[in-house]
């Protein structure tokens, strides 16, 4: 597949980023990255981001984890951040996002006990790994995510979302994020949500993401949804859902895990006030110490 690497000075001077990028490759030379913070022997919580955002998403919930002696791991999925970008909108598949990302983690890293925490498309891909890989997995984190089977329509909004991404000319990145947030993101902050993009040939992943979420029964990935969603609702490993309070896209999300799956129950789940769909940018501090206290708590 033809795969574009954007140019590393497009990551100069992040504000509030001072992680040093780490890189692995998880298929035929593709490489994905990421980073991390906390201590290398702490128990490992990796951080999987969504549509159209990437790793730098994360920034204010990895301190947090860190001051928690956990090892804070903010992904990069292939298409995004500093990740490769396969140009071609056919080479991003569902199940090539779960099979690049489970590489990352079990194969390149060989993590085992991970708290797997998920947003937006980092909950469609963590919950299907963790549910096809549950020996590797001690927790999960629902943040604002769901797994569709294409059974339940999706609302109105996402659609509107999916032809916006598909048909812009020019996709304004820094302009979907800032869509997705309550509070006003400062220049720097665009900035850095566009430097993974230097033009639109690699914007192949974002294009493509809204097209892979199944929304008919006879998706390609329903099946397999289907199959992890069997395994999470029984699985004994704790789940904790943490939703904000403004997420037209999943908010109602939140009551079908609460009440289908069985780790959900006992703990408290909070609910996260003043937040939009990128509760990370809006709440992640607070985020990040809702996360802190589950994983050291159970």
């Amino acid at each position: 597949m033809d795969v574009l690497r954007t140019p590393e000075e497009r990551f100069a001077g992040l504000p509030g980023f001072p992680y040093e990028p780490r890189y692995a490759d998880v298929a035929d030379g593709l490489r994905m990255a990421y980073v991390e913070a906390g201590p290398a022997d702490g128990e490992p919580v990796v951080l999987l981001h969504g549509e159209p955002t990437w790793s730098f998403l994360y920034r204010h919930v990895m301190p947090e984890l860190a001051a928690a002696g956990l090892r804070a791991i903010a992904v990069d999925l292939v298409g995004f951040g500093r990740s490769d970008k396969p140009a071609d909108l056919a080479a991003h598949t569902y199940a090539r996002h779960v099979e690049w990302t489970r590489a990352l983690l079990f194969d390149a890293l060989g993590l085992s006990g991970v708290t797997v925490v998920g947003q937006d498309w980092g909950g469609l891909i963590g919950l299907r790994v963790a549910a096809e890989h549950p020996e590797r997995v001690a927790r999960i984190v629902a943040a604002n995510t769901g797994l569709p089977t294409g059974d339940i329509p999706m609302p109105e909004v996402w659609h509107q979302f999916k032809a916006t991404v598909l048909r812009a000319p020019v996709l304004d990145i820094a302009r979907l994020v800032q869509a997705g947030c309550r509070t006003r993101l400062a220049g720097e902050v665009r900035a850095a949500y566009d430097a993974p993009f230097p033009g639109e040939a690699y914007k192949a992943g974002p294009r493509a993401m809204p097209g892979l979420v199944p929304i008919t029964p006879d998706n390609p990935a329903a099946p397999a949804n289907r199959a992890a969603w069997q395994v999470l609702t029984t699985l004994d490993r704790p789940f904790l859902v943490a939703f904000s309070d403004g997420d037209p896209i999943t908010g109602g999300m939140a009551p079908i895990l609460l009440k289908s799956i069985s780790g959900t129950s006992g703990l408290r789940h909070p609910v996260i006030e003043g937040a939009g769909h990128f509760l990370q940018e809006d709440a992640g501090t607070e985020l990040g110490r809702h996360v802190a206290a589950f994983v050291t708590s159970t």
